[in-house]
Parts: structure tokens; sequence; C-alpha cells
């Protein structure tokens, strides 16, 4: 058990970065569901990323 505390208290950073992601900028909220909308910029950025790594 003595393992498991040791790693708990060594974690590490998260590998994935979401800094570009289309909800990172976030434009406004929906009143009840508080579900986040971005941009409308960020919507097309995310949109051209996707149909650009299309496989």
């Amino acid at each position: 058990m003595a393992d498991n505390r040791a790693k708990e208290n060594h974690r590490i950073e998260p590998i994935e970065k979401h800094d570009t992601a289309a909800w990172a900028n976030i434009e406004s909220t929906k009143p009840v569901s508080k579900v986040t909308m971005p941009g409308e910029n960020s919507v097309k950025n995310a949109k051209e990323w996707v149909d650009s790594n299309q496989k």
C-alpha cells in the first residue's frame, strides 16, 4: 500500500493539452444546462483541423 501512496504524491502533468480545443475559448454559457459555447472562429478552426486530418 505504501507504493500506491507514493504514486499519488508524484503525479505528472497530463499529456494532453487542451489549449487549442474548440471549447477552450468560451464565448457564452447556456443558462439552464451550463454548457459552454465556443466562439465562431474556434468552431471554424476546429472544423478545418478535422477536415484536414481525416483518414
